[in-house]
Parts: C-alpha cells; sequence; structure tokens
C-alpha cells in the first residue's frame, strides 16, 4: 500500500480507502472480518457516508473501529449534507445535523475528513465555508471538502476561505475513472471524465488538491464480467446505463488485452490508469472480499507508460 497526506490530517492516509456501503448490523460478523482483512493489507482509511444504509454503515464502522481499539489509527471519511427527496440540504443547519448524527452514530468525538455529499450552487459559499471552519475549530472535524463539487465552486469557496482568514477546502471527491461517464448514475454527481471535463482535470494537476475518486472502476464495467457478447445479461445494470458506449466497450477491451500482457486484470489496469494521472489521487473502492480489495491495492503501484495510457484512453490506435 502507498499512502499520502491531506491538510489538517497528521495521520497517513492509504491511497486506496474501502467504502462501508456493504456494511449492515444483520452481517456485522461478515463485515468487520472484511474489514480486518482490508486493515491488514494496509487500508487504514474508510469512506462512509449520512444516507448509507439509513446510518446502518456510519453504526457498524464505528463499532468495528471501537472493537479493535484502532480510532488513533484509521482514518474516516465521513459525508453529509446529501439532497432528499424534498429539498436541497446545503445549508448550515443540515450541514451541522448530519455531523451530530455521524459522530453519534460512530460513537467518536471527531471525523478525520468531512465532505459534503453535494453542491447547491444557488446557495453562496459563505455560509458553508464558515459552518465546516466553525466545526474543525470546535475539533469535530479535522479537515473538509466537497464530493460531486465542481473546480469551479470549490476555486470560490477557497477564495472565499482566504479573503476571510478561514480554512479552504482540503480534498475533492468526484468521479474518475479511465471509463467515461455518459450518464450521471444519480442526480447532481460531478464526473471530470471526458473532453468537455478537460479543464476540471487540468486545475486538479495544477492546484494537485488531494482527490478522493468514487467509482473509479466504473461501478463495474472493468470487472470482468462484462463483454460484447453477454451484454444483454448486463442490460439492466448501473454499469452499462452509465458506461454503456462503443467508446467503452473499446477501453475496456484494452484494459483485458494490456492487462493480460502484464499479468493483471482490466480492473488493476483501469485504476493503475487513474493513479497514473499525475494527480495526487486516492480511489475509494468498495471491495465485497479481502482478495477484491488485494487486487485494488496492488494496483497502485503499477506503472503504466505515456504509450499505454494515451492507447487505453484512445488517443492512438498504435498499440504499445
Amino acid at each position: 500500500m502507498k499512502y499520502g497526506h491531506v491538510p489538517g490530517i497528521e495521520k497517513r492516509i492509504s491511497r486506496v480507502a474501502q467504502g462501508a456501503v456493504m456494511l449492515t448490523s444483520e452481517t456485522e460478523v461478515e463485515g468487520f472480518a472484511l474489514l480486518d482483512a482490508v486493515f491488514e493489507h494496509g487500508c487504514n482509511t474508510f469512506d462512509t457516508a449520512h444516507v448509507y444504509g439509513n446510518g446502518e454503515c456510519d453504526r457498524v464502522l464505528g463499532r468495528w473501529i471501537a472493537a479493535r481499539g484502532l480510532r488513533d489509527q484509521v482514518v474516516v471519511i465521513g459525508k453529509g449534507a446529501h439532497h432528499n427527496a424534498d429539498r436541497k440540504r446545503v445549508t448550515p443547519f443540515d450541514i451541522t445535523a448530519d455531523i451530530y448524527d455521524t459522530l453519534a452514530r460512530m460513537r467518536t468525538d471527531y471525523i478525520d475528513l468531512y465532505l459534503l455529499h453535494r453542491d447547491d450552487p444557488a446557495v453562496p459559499v459563505g455560509p458553508i465555508v464558515e459552518t465546516l471552519h466553525e466545526h474543525k475549530e470546535a475539533g469535530r472535524i479535522l479537515a473538509y471538502g466537497g464530493s460531486n463539487w465542481t473546480t469551479i465552486r470549490i476555486a470560490e469557496a477557497n477564495a472565499w476561505a482566504r479573503e476571510h482568514g478561514l480554512t479552504p477546502f482540503a480534498a475533492s471527491s468526484p468521479h474518475f475513472s479511465l471509463a467515461e461517464q455518459i450518464e450521471a448514475p444519480w442526480d447532481d454527481c460531478v464526473t471530470i471524465t471526458g473532453a468537455a471535463n478537460a479543464a476540471q482535470r487540468e486545475w486538479y494537476l495544477r492546484e494537485q488538491m488531494p482527490l478522493f475518486c468514487w467509482s473509479s472502476l466504473a461501478g463495474g464495467w472493468f470487472s470482468g464480467r462484462l463483454t460484447r457478447a453477454n451484454q444483454a445479461e448486463h442490460a439492466d445494470t448501473l454499469y452499462m446505463r452509465c458506461y454503456g458506449c462503443e467508446a467503452n466497450w473499446r477501453r475496456l477491451e484494452r484494459a483485458t488485452d494490456l492487462g493480460k500482457a502484464r499479468g493483471l486484470s482490466a480492473a488493476q489496469i483501469a485504476l493503475a490508469y487513474v493513479f497514473n494521472q499525475g494527480f495526487n489521487v486516492f480511489a475509494l473502492v468498495a471491495a465485497y472480499t479481502p482478495d477484491e480489495f488485494a487486487s485494488s491495492a496492488a494496483a497502485v503501484s503499477v506503472i503504466l507508460s505515456k504509450e499505454e495510457m494515451a492507447w487505453l484512453d484512445l488517443q492512438t490506435d498504435e498499440r504499445p
């Protein structure tokens, strides 16, 4: 495993972070075993959110951390202020309520990295930054940022923070993958894939803000289960809806071919593509087995040449 850092957090942060979305009270024994194995593979960073499992994911993750006595060793990424069916919730009240909920559910005094799960561009950045800064000063969160925030809004928030002597956003969490996202899986998601988002990628390269990419494996597109021949069997899947296009079929086939040549899976090649971008990148994964996590962790150390990167992303037809 490789590690990085986020301003405001003294602990090192594993470059692959394990999601908590699969954790439930009913399968707590199995969940604990999975988290134990992931931790043994070098992962000390765990991603959860206020909306996951109606709070169950927070609770189970918190119980595991407490049972193993690991609070000083692990990094918790918490997310809140997600919209609901009635209204957008990026407000000082909702941010505060969700932070207190997560602290209570996890039975902890602080969240290492707190990300706003969504943005509402209609809300001025000032009150948002002020609220997050207040919680940081109180010690409830150590660092904060945005999930599904555009670079324009992040830059606006950080300019406002600097002008008013407050702590700026320390991290961002958009979607990024070898597969271009052609349709958002959920409302108000932000991707930095594709030609239309080149300026956002350039911003992250320039600023080197820690980047926690979700769905780096395109929700299962590179899992090895999918081929052109069996695509009808996958017609109702989220990954087919979000990534099912000719360009992504070619990316999948090239990742598979290169993986065979390198002794790796298509998923490992796709994840290596993310890590070889030059971003200050961390990948959020939702491994359901220890072997799945081990495979993702191994991809952190895979080096791809510029020629391989260009070929994978269809910038050239000349195979490296």
